[in-house]
């Protein structure tokens, strides 16, 4: 469900902002266009895991599946299927967080003029953030499409041809292979995203981070390129990143407090 500027507020009031925080409004209220780039850490304060941390992420119990593995066997296909839709009800139940709202809260007072993600959740459009200003390097795991044409298909029609058939059969319109919506590994970044990435990055006045390593590439150069070009560079995150020492504010916190408290003293400004 998606927070309100009145629910944000009313849940900071007894809370002084630290000088962390006032630099991090005072940032926010001086610039004009502000784009966000968020990874794992926003979507983990919403219950879905992250994939890269040591022991306790994804990747560290199940081996990822190649791209050009998933292409060649249908073996593999069945396997990343029976994954799919074992797994799926994680990120279905996960709900839009106060990370998450505060960008929203801050588009409507056109303080955002873009969100570039890594997360493959809806996270973002489930929030209420308009779909346009959303850019998703790697794809989305709510729907699949085919390989070939493009075409859209829904996950809960796929799942029941699944558990009858024990597989995804080919495109109905052109033959080609289906898949979920997501960028794996092995397979070409999506050329549209990265263009519309790099156009919001070059205009934008201040990059914030949001939950993310920063470790993965070409994605997470985009941050570093936007401090290149003279914007300001802000890192919310649980961990030190790649990026803290060229940052004009890092903050090692969780995500959803830290923008709620932002917001409140931008507000009070």
């Amino acid at each position: 469900m998606q927070i309100g500027s009145g629910e944000i507020d009313r849940q900071n009031q007894k809370q002084p902002p630290s000088k962390e925080i006032e630099s991090f409004a005072r940032l926010i209220a001086g610039s004009a266009q502000i784009v966000f780039f968020t990874g794992a850490g926003i979507s983990t304060e919403s219950g879905i895991p992250d994939f890269r941390s040591p022991g306790t992420g994804l990747w560290s119990k199940i081996k990822p599946i190649q791209f050009q593995d998933f292409m060649s066997s249908e073996d593999m296909r069945f396997e990343s299927w029976k994954r799919k839709f074992s797994g799926d009800q994680v990120i279905l139940a996960a709900q839009p967080n106060d990370g998450h709202n505060v960008i929203v809260a801050l588009a409507a007072l056109d303080k955002c003029s873009g969100v570039i993600t890594q997360n493959v959740d809806n996270l973002h459009q489930n929030s209420g953030l308009r779909e346009e200003k959303i850019v998703e390097l790697h794809g989305n795991a709510t729907y699949a499409s085919c390989l070939s044409c493009e075409q859209r298909y829904e996950l809960s029609e796929l799942r029941v041809q699944f558990e009858q058939n024990h597989n995804v059969a080919a495109c109905s319109d052109c033959g080609g292979i289906i898949k979920t919506a997501t960028i794996s590994f092995g397979q070409s970044m999506p050329e549209v995203p990265m263009r519309r990435a790099t156009s919001l990055v070059e205009a934008c006045d201040l990059m914030i981070v949001l939950g993310s390593s920063l470790t993965v590439y070409p994605a997470a150069g985009f941050p570093e390129y936007a401090k290149q070009l003279g914007a300001k560079l802000v890192i919310v995150n649980r961990d030190p990143t790649g990026l803290d020492n060229i940052a004009d504010l890092v903050i090692h916190q969780q995500i959803g407090p830290v923008m709620r408290q932002a917001y409140q003293c931008l507000k009070s400004f």
